[in-house]
């Protein structure tokens, strides 16, 4: 069959006389190319956007040693239970060097692990567990191989916060994995300049001063009791006082530093923030451009898969917890895991079930629990729920933890035990 000419075709019946568009019909074609437009812009931008994520966020990341296998990354909540181990380093960057000045230009050139978070969620229903591990522990290490192949010996005790100095990320997340039974797939580490930059790309957190107020001259602070918004060099600042909280213990700044990231923990997951795309394009920016990731977690949409996964849990089931230990007794100015309760912490996660807190919100003063203001509490429904209603999910029976391991759910408010230095 022949294609026909253009001189043989006619795209309208001769004679016929042509209807004159509408001005509706004309607006709704310009609507639908506009729109058409629109789109097309926007799922080249997204596409733009998640493939430089992609390519900034995966340059060096690490592989880490003996790591579960885990499903390639895929749209969607990620399925079953997950950890993921979270280090701050005292690693001065462009800013921090700026302000902090001779605490960096003093630095003796190697980079010490000093916040190290594990980071567990259960299978649904969902749960997350934080425990925090002093930087002052003293532990055991397994035998580690470096990127060059090269091996870091074991060895039979080692403060906790020199791991990332001597042999990287991937030993920290084997030597917690020894310490706690615990398989971590996902890490990650973020430092000075990092903690900044994620409070500024979400507008600041509000935090609470106690006590006396804090002074600390070994962190320039000088702060009145009250509710303050920390943002920037104060959210360093806040999150690195030691001498003024508590008994100027580590342990006294792990719990202040529960505190902050309880409050942090709100504000991500407020409509303050997550109905503000400029805010959250700006907090996933900042997160790729600050944090070092192992290589299953260099990716955008293994990101999306992981928020997804702890989107609707229930402050009440989000909860910050304390490593339990004793004190040395080669050196009192460390400390030593206290196995037998920490044995409580391991059971429930990998049981799956939520946590009940036992003990107080700090072990060592960092912290004073606010209790709610006589009329807030949740009211009691003056009629009981329809039998009609659909019925609800029994809830997971909470594993009781013992006294010893101190901490705070975020649906709890605590301030800065502080003190004047």
């Amino acid at each position: 069959m022949r294609r026909h000419d253009e001189a043989d075709r006619s795209t309208v019946a001769r004679h016929a006389t042509l209807p004159t568009p509408g001005p509706a019909k004309g607006f709704l074609k310009i609507a639908g190319i506009t729109l058409g437009v629109i789109l097309v812009s926007a799922i080249a931008v997204a596409a733009f956007v998640v493939t430089d994520y992609f390519n900034r966020f995966s340059e060096g990341a690490v592989t880490l040693e003996d790591a579960p296998e885990v499903e390639p990354p895929q749209i969607g909540a990620f399925p079953g239970e997950f950890s993921m181990l979270i280090i701050g380093t005292d690693e001065c960057g462009e800013v921090s060097t700026g302000l902090l000045g001779e605490r960096c230009s003093e630095a003796d050139g190697g980079i010490l692990n000093d916040v190290n978070l594990l980071v567990h969620v259960s299978a649904e229903p969902r749960n997350v567990t934080v425990v925090s591990l002093p930087r002052d522990l003293m532990i055991e290490t397994p035998e580690c191989t470096l990127p060059d192949g090269s091996i870091a010996s074991a060895t039979a005790k080692t403060q906790i916060n020199s791991i990332f100095q001597r042999a990287g990320l991937s030993c920290v997340a084997k030597t917690v994995t020894q310490l706690t039974g615990i398989e971590i797939p996902f890490a990650a580490k973020i430092a000075f300049d990092g903690v900044m930059e994620v409070t500024d790309a979400i507008g600041g957190v509000e935090v609470c001063i106690g006590g006396e107020g804090i002074r600390d001259r070994h962190t320039d602070l000088d702060w009145e009791p009250g509710l303050r918004t920390v943002s920037g060099y104060e959210a360093l600042q806040f999150i690195r006082t030691r001498h003024g909280v508590g008994d100027e213990s580590d342990m006294a700044r792990v719990s202040n530093q529960q505190q902050y990231m309880s409050r942090l923990v709100k504000k991500i997951m407020s409509d303050e923030v997550l109905s503000d795309p400029g805010k959250v394009l700006g907090l996933a920016d900042t997160i790729v451009d600050n944090i070092d990731p192992s290589d299953e977690l260099a990716n955008p949409v293994r990101l999306a898969q992981l928020a997804l996964s702890i989107k609707d849990v229930p402050f009440s089931d989000f909860v910050f917890l304390q490593y339990p230990v004793f004190g040395d007794p080669d050196d009192s100015d460390r400390v030593v895991p206290n196995y037998d309760a920490a044995a409580t912490i391991w059971e429930a996660l990998k049981a799956g079930q939520p946590v009940q807190l036992t003990g107080g919100v700090s072990n060592n003063n960092g912290v004073e629990l606010v209790e709610p203001a006589p009329g807030t509490e949740p009211e009691t429904p003056a009629t009981p729920p329809s039998t009609d209603a659909p019925a609800t999910p029994t809830p997971a029976p909470r594993a009781t933890l013992d006294p010893a391991i101190s901490g705070q759910s975020v649906d709890q408010e605590t301030c800065a035990n502080g003190r004047l230095r």
